[in-house]
């Protein structure tokens, strides 16, 4: 359509078990280092798994008694995008054409099992009147608009481990049709807790592989035995081309393309031969009107998980053809973050802009044996160099829900 208005990356903010700044984020996942470790935030010694990638040395802002953890993750990554994009919001012309989308794929899981025991334990009368603000999902996206006076398009996404990819996607689609110029989008996750760990355990999903915490999460290998909890934020700031270069932004890369569709088939496993996300990749591709060999690195949702790495090896060779096992290179950074559930999104796409900025990829970690039917070329332990033009991130959730994000080079 002529109206469509393009979209660039100009700022980065991350909070994960590999560093919470920027600068430490990306140098921990080039020199392949696990954020993966014993469980600390509550005594674990009981439960069948007893590894999370936790966020070390975080400091919690003045709201605390009145956010959930998950909360506090979003608003620093908020404040971290918006100063490595070097916007201050004081100046922005017109705050309701910013907006902010910020989900969770599960919300105050924290502040939720802590009320609750309250309640068994005290009665109904010492529950916390904070208790459903700190809970419910879409507090993050309001906190950030209040802390910076955000008056445009705010919601959250909640679409279990596709919800920040959607978030970005949904912010690339408003910006591009002229309804706003500008967002802070993303997720946010804390949900290392006693219900959380014992919930995910209870389904068989969480690797057991306590003795050997930073090689639990191993995407892709024979010997993976379930996907490792992690918890944190990604904020990306994005703007419309055109307001970014009025005040002379830094531009990461572009947001070209969006793609979301559903399995339609099971509560957690996806299809077995990846249709569905086959069929994301291809719409995002289409939105961004390219071809498959022009892809250069697919940054995989890659969890570690017996069947979802497998259908998404599947997908990826349905999409790319001859492509998939010629030039096209695939990792999977949850081996060094662990899974990030809703806000894994946004921080592997921050993951992405930054391997176009760089020119070098990330690798996965871990893959010692190979699963025969996981056959691509996965950049195994170490990064690779490589120019990257166009890259594809993958983010596919429990219900079904698949989303892919297409950032490219920006060129002017």
């Amino acid at each position: 359509m002529p109206n469509e208005r393009r979209v660039v990356i100009t700022g980065l903010g991350v909070i994960t078990p590999v560093g919470i700044d920027l600068q430490t984020f990306w140098t921990n996942l080039k020199s392949g280092v696990s954020g993966i470790g014993p469980i600390t935030a509550f005594d674990a010694t009981e439960y069948d798994c007893r590894i999370a990638g936790e966020v070390k040395n975080f400091e919690n802002a003045k709201d605390v008694r009145r956010t959930d953890r998950y909360t506090q993750f979003s608003m620093a990554a908020a404040k971290y995008a918006l100063a490595d994009g070097r916007l201050d919001p004081a100046t922005l012309t017109d705050r309701e054409r910013f907006g902010c989308i910020i989900g969770s794929g599960i919300g105050g899981l924290k502040s939720l099992s802590d009320q609750h025991t309250i309640l068994m334990n005290k009665g109904p009368g010492r529950v916390s009147p904070f208790m459903i603000p700190m809970m419910i999902s879409n507090m993050a996206s309001g906190f950030v608009s209040m802390e910076f006076g955000l008056q445009g398009p705010n919601f959250a996404t909640v679409s279990a481990c596709a919800t920040a990819c959607h978030a970005i996607g949904e912010a690339w689609r408003m910006i591009r049709s002229d309804e706003a110029d500008g967002f802070l989008a993303g997720g946010a996750e804390a949900a290392v807790v006693p219900l959380g760990i014992s919930g995910f355990a209870a389904m068989k999903a969480l690797s057991t592989r306590n003795d050997e915490p930073a090689r639990a999460s191993r995407p892709f290998d024979r010997d993976r035995d379930g996907f490792v909890m992690g918890e944190g934020a990604g904020v990306i700031l994005i703007e419309e081309l055109e307001h970014a270069r009025r005040r002379d932004a830094p531009i990461y890369c572009e947001i070209a393309g969006y793609g979301l569709t559903a399995d339609a088939y099971h509560m957690t496993s996806p299809l077995p031969e990846g249709e569905g996300a086959a069929r994301c990749m291809r719409m995002a591709m289409e939105k961004a009107g390219i071809e498959p060999d022009e892809v250069d690195y697919v940054n995989a949702h890659g969890t570690s998980t017996g069947l979802g790495d497998i259908c998404e090896t599947k997908a990826i060779k349905t999409v790319f053809g001859a492509r998939a096992t010629a030039g096209l290179l695939v990792s999977s950074t949850k081996s060094m973050t662990g899974h990030l559930l809703g806000a894994a999104g946004s921080v592997e796409t921050a993951v992405c802009a930054l391997a176009i900025r760089d020119s070098i990829i990330p690798p996965t970690i871990n893959l010692d044996n190979p699963d025969p039917e996981c056959d691509l070329d996965y950049i195994p332990h170490v990064a690779r160099e490589k120019k990257v033009r166009i890259a594809l991130n993958n983010s596919f959730g429990f219900g079904g829900h698949n989303a892919t994000i297409i950032v490219r080079e920006y060129v002017a």
